[in-house]
Formats: C-alpha cells, structure tokens, sequence
C-alpha cells in the first residue's frame, strides 16, 4: 500500500472524517492534492469543530459500529423546536455538555447543519451561559464554546471564524474567566454570548431579554440561587427564546426536577445512562461504578435523581436487565400491550411470560407521538403480528375524526386486539386502579419475576423517573409503563403459537391455528 492509499484508508475509518472529504479524496489522485484536503480537514476539526458535530442519532451517516442505540442527543435537539423549557438530566460524562454546548454554537453563529431539526435563529441573539462558580465556568462550558481565551480560542465549538475580537474577561480572583464575547452571525451582525454564575444570585439574572438560556448543572435550592431559574425564565418571555438545563441529579428532587416531572406544555425531559453513552471505556466504568458511594451510583451512572419515598421503583436496573438475545421458547406465552396516547405519545409493549418459572419478559416497546392508529398498526405488527393485544378501557371511545371506536380502527388495520378491555377481573371493565398492578409488577421486580430486555430503553426512561406527589402518582411519561401494566394484568390471555386455547375470550379477529 502506498502512501497516498494508506492516508486514505486511515482517514476513511476515522469517525469524524466527514462525507464530503470522502467525495473530494475519490476525485483526487496526486500526493498534493491529497495534502490540500488533509490540511483544511486538519483545520476544521481543531478550529471548526461544529461542522463536523454529528450527535447520536445520527449513525445512519457515520456507520459507526460501536454507536448509541438511543439517539438521545438528537432527540434533545428536535425537543427544542416546540418546546421552549428543555432539561437533559443525564449520567455524568456521556456527553450532556458536549450536546449543549454545539446547539448554543449553532444559535450564536446561525450555522445549523442540513439535519437540524430544532429551534432556529435567523438574525443574531444574546445568549445566558449559565455555571455554578467561575471556576466550573471556565473550565467547562467556557472551554467547550471557545477552548481557550489565548493560544486556544477558536478550538471549541464556536469556529474561530466566527468569534470578533477578543472575549471580555472579570476580576474572578483567578486568569482566564471569560465575560462575555462577540461572534459573528451568518445574517452579518454580531451576536453576544455572556457567561453568568449561579454564585452570583439571583439579582444578576435579571435585565436584558435573552434568546437562549443554556444552564449546564442546576442551581441550589437556597435564598441566593433558588430564583436563578425562574429570573431567566422571565426574561425569555419578550424574546420567545429557549432554555436548555444539561445536569447529573446529585442534589436529589429538586424545584426544578420536579417542575420538570410535573410536565406540561412546552416542557421537555430527556435522559441518558451510560448505557447510552458507547464512548466510555467499558472497563473504567466499571472501576468508577465501584468507586463510587452507593447512594450516589444511579445519579452518576443513570441520571436517576437522589430520591427516597417519591420513586416509585428502586429495584437497581441491573436486577432486571437482561440482553437482547435471551432465548425466548415457542411455549412461552405471549401478549402485548398499548397505550393509545391520545394526547401523549402512544406505546407498545411485548411480554412473553414463562408460566413455568412464572416470569414475565418485557422483549420489546415502541413508543412516537403524533402518528395515528395506522402507524401504529403497524409498530404493532413488525414483529410476531399473530400476538394477540391487551388495551385500556378509552379504546371504547369513538374517534372524533371518524366516529369509530378507537379499538376497531387498529382491528380494521389488522391487530389482533382482546375482545375486552384490561381488566384484574373478567366482569369488572372500565377504568383500573392502579396500585395492584404496581404492586404485583414491585413484587416482580424484587423476586426476579420480572426482567427487561435491555433494547427497552423508553421503558427504563420511564421506570427511573415515575414517581408520586404528594402521594399520587405523577401521570406523566408513563407510557410505555402502563403499556407493559396492560400486558401484565391480562397476561391470562397469552397465546402460543401452534397450541390450541380453550379459553372463551379469545382475541377479536385472532385464532390460534397456523
């Protein structure tokens, strides 16, 4: 191999190595040439890393195998185009900071990439960079923006192209913590982006209208930083801006965890273990998962808050985990569950149930909002189409589209639906109470007759961060959960397929021969 096809292959394989230097290396053939291309790739990745910024979620352009299999950074980013409060409470060190810091580049310079689906700006904006101390300040999200404020400015996310000038230091009692600094916008004028403390107080967030309010960590509840959040909340009525909260949940349920919990519109929570974070040595994690105090652990490594009475479920995700290709025997029973979401999102969930052992497998869940029922007909049959499908007592009611019931629309596009409702008792339908099946799935879960497939992930979101209020259940981000409660509470009506059931209420339009 020589040297211009050894460059090649080296820079093919490299994961930050962009499509479009690949269609200029195959035009290419002179040792010169290559030189040119490699030295502004050179460039770009030390001082115009946003252009080569593909987030997870994006693997279908990187073909990396070792790739998140939940695209949550992208799933932040699309979040911000309706919502004007997003918070991605996630595990430390899988890459929050480095989802947050990108986006807050974008805004600043108006440089958004062809897959950009989020929020935009067309004209230039004042930018909040929010830190706990000027410490944390300028080692993090001042260093992930512009890398440094001498020899290395312009080697963080905003190109150096783009920062005018030199950024405005403070008397902090130690060098280098930026102020505030220029950058230029695509539209020609110069957008601001000033860097505040939580140290601060509350006072020193009020004033000018800001367009993005980018928090990295949460500020304390106490006199001096409790109104941090709520101050610059205020100030982005007159702007219809955006505020992101990238964090690790170490202070437990805070105001602003819970205001996130409670939901709402315009409200967007998103989280990520380091299970979804394929970057991290395998080993290490598991040296720092041991390193770390027990009651620490699930924050640090999931993202879960530091909570006692309020959450739900507490049995470790470890427990209940098992890998994707755990066998699954013909005479398992099978069954799945939906949740319609009318106005939230709609789930599925598949069980297969070893009688034997009695243990419950939760092999599969799909969840999207915004689609109708034909759509998720079809989520529903991707896989094993023959199952039958346990649903809550509102598919009794009628689409207001087409004056249907909502159950026969799915039964109409060919779903296997049970002849009724859930139900504990096959007498009592309508609406369920929800603590005995909580219950039964509590017991489950701390006995081992429960376990979950770890490609689950939606379901795991939702069971790390269901939890009570005041003591009721918070109804919120519960979908694929209560998707797998449907299945579980009517686990009696399994079906195997290739055995005859005697069962009288078999599924409508479902038989049990081949």
């Amino acid at each position: 191999m020589n040297s211009l096809e050894y460059l090649r292959d080296l820079h093919f394989k490299s994961e930050w190595f962009p499509q479009e230097f690949k269609d200029h290396l195959s035009a290419y053939s002179s040792k010169k040439d290559l030189k040119l291309i490699l030295d502004e790739l050179t460039y770009r990745k030390r001082y115009d890393k946003l252009s080569l910024y593909h987030p997870y979620g994006l693997e279908e352009t990187l073909r990396i195998p070792d790739w998140s299999k939940k695209p949550w950074q992208t799933d932040f980013h699309k979040a911000g185009y309706d919502n004007q409060e997003r918070m991605q409470m996630a595990a430390n060190r899988v890459g929050k900071t480095a989802s947050n810091c990108p986006e807050t580049a974008m805004h600043l310079t108006g440089l958004y990439p062809d897959w950009w689906e989020g929020r935009r700006f067309d004209k230039p904006i004042l930018a909040w960079v929010g830190s706990p101390t000027n410490e944390s300040s300028r080692d993090i999200m001042q260093t992930g923006l512009l890398g440094g404020v001498d020899i290395e400015l312009g080697t963080g996310w905003i190109p150096k192209e783009c920062i005018y000038g030199k950024p405005s230091t403070k008397q902090a009692g130690m060098s280098g913590v930026v102020d505030a600094v220029k950058v230029r916008h695509v539209s020609g004028g110069l957008s601001t982006c000033q860097f505040k403390t939580y140290e601060q107080g509350w006072r020193k967030w009020q004033g000018t209208a800001p367009h993005v309010v980018s928090i990295d960590e949460e500020p304390e509840d106490n006199e001096v930083q409790g109104r941090i959040y709520t101050e610059a909340l205020t100030r982005l009525l007159t702007s219809h801006g955006i505020m992101m909260v990238t964090f690790t949940p170490l202070l437990g349920v805070t105001k602003l965890v819970d205001h996130y919990q409670q939901g709402g519109d315009g409200i967007w929570l998103g989280t990520a273990t380091w299970d979804d974070a394929p970057h991290l040595d395998k080993k290490e994690v598991h040296r720092m998962i041991m390193s770390y105090p027990e009651h620490e652990r699930e924050a640090r490594t999931k993202g879960v808050p530091m909570m006692g009475e309020g959450r739900v479920f507490t049995t470790p995700e470890e427990d209940i985990k098992v890998p994707d290709n755990t066998e699954i025997p013909a005479h398992w029973g099978r069954l799945k569950g939906i949740d319609f979401g009318i106005s939230h999102p709609a789930a599925v969930c598949d069980i297969a149930w070893d009688r034997d052992k009695d243990v419950i497998y939760i092999t599969r869940v799909w969840k999207k909002a915004g689609q109708d029922s034909e759509v998720h007909a079809q989520a529903i049959n991707e896989v094993n189409p023959w199952v039958p499908v346990a649903w809550p007592h509102d598919g009794g009611n009628r689409d207001k589209a087409n004056g249907i019931k909502l159950k026969e629309n799915y039964v109409k596009h060919g779903v296997k639906m049970l002849s009724m409702s859930a139900r504990y008792d096959r007498d009592k339908g309508g609406g369920q109470p929800v603590e005995p099946i909580i219950m039964e799935m509590q017991e489950r879960l701390r006995t081992g007759g429960l376990k979950v497939f770890a490609r689950c992930t939606d379901w795991f979101d939702e069971y790390r961060n269901y939890h009570r209020k005041d003591g009721q259940l918070t109804k919120l981000r519960d979908d694929a959960l209560k998707a797998s409660m449907y299945a579980i509470m009517m686990k009696r009506f399994c079906a195997t397929r290739g055995f005859t059931s005697r069962k009288k209420n078999i599924p409508q339009g479902f038989t049990t021969r081949i």
